[in-house]
């Protein structure tokens, strides 16, 4: 699979004039994908590989948590087919001595998005949930079904749709569906949101949080951990001046193990 955004979104403020056609977001899950086979699962029951790749999830985010990579996050407005705002960060995410995450920018031209803003809280949701968005410790707050089998690229997957149990109670869950590999059973695609889409509220009438659809891929890393590589997200967000077409890609690389240092 090809290198995978929001397992939690992005969050985007804003101000938007622009006006555009509608998108649907949910296109951005399609590629790679063959044709879903609802048949049962032979072998294996769906609450077996539901349990088995929430544990592979517990040990993936305990191994993430000690490699040091690149993040290289790339967020544009459009007009029609022409892009005309631009936010763009690259950075080094890595572990100090004392096990804490540490980030060293490395190119960070001024944003010149049209009608969108970008805050803090966004690019740590892009860097630290976003690329988990089942943790094992919390899947009892998940309602988790099975859909079917499809191939995904050159994967064979089961494919398993997910929604909180109680999205009042369980705010910024993800909802959408994800993809595990057949024969190692771990997650390999995802794709939806997570967080409640709002307009006005406490930022204002003319403000407001929205959450586009990401499809997130991950790949095999030392022949191991299947890290996320890659994400996207393409759609119209429909703020309270207008909709704003936006598109974002969100790339990590180079990952590096502590014993790689």
């Amino acid at each position: 699979m090809h290198a995978r955004t929001p397992a939690r979104c992005a969050l985007f403020v804003l101000l938007a004039t622009v006006f555009v056609l509608p998108l649907r977001a949910q296109y951005v899950c399609e590629p790679g994908n063959g044709p879903l086979n609802s048949a049962a699962p032979a072998g294996i029951t769906p609450s077996e590989i539901i349990e088995t790749f929430a544990t592979h999830e517990a040990a993936l985010g305990a191994a993430r948590d000690r490699y040091a990579y690149t993040l290289d996050v790339t967020v544009e407005t459009l007009n029609g087919s022409f892009v005309n705002g631009s936010f763009h960060q690259v950075s080094e995410v890595g572990v100090s001595d004392h096990g804490q995450r540490i980030e060293r920018m490395t190119f960070a031209p001024q944003s010149t998005l049209r009608g969108l803003g970008i805050t803090k809280d966004d690019l740590d949701d892009i860097r630290d949930r976003l690329p988990m968005v089942l943790k094992a410790q919390e899947l009892s707050l998940y309602s988790i079904s099975y859909a079917g089998q499809q191939r995904v690229d050159q994967l064979d997957t089961y494919v398993f749709d997910v929604a909180a149990k109680d999205p009042k109670k369980a705010p910024g869950r993800f909802r959408g569906r994800v993809w595990v590999e057949a024969r190692d059973l771990v997650i390999v695609k995802t794709c939806g949101k997570t967080g409640s889409d709002e307009n006005g509220g406490s930022l204002g009438k003319n403000t407001a949080n929205l959450m586009p659809t990401f499809v997130t891929y991950r790949e095999q890393i030392d022949g191991k951990y299947w890290f996320t590589t890659y994400a996207r997200a393409e759609e119209v967000l429909n703020f309270p001046r207008g909709g704003v077409h936006m598109r974002e890609v969100v790339k990590y690389s180079n990952y590096k193990s502590p014993a790689a240092k």
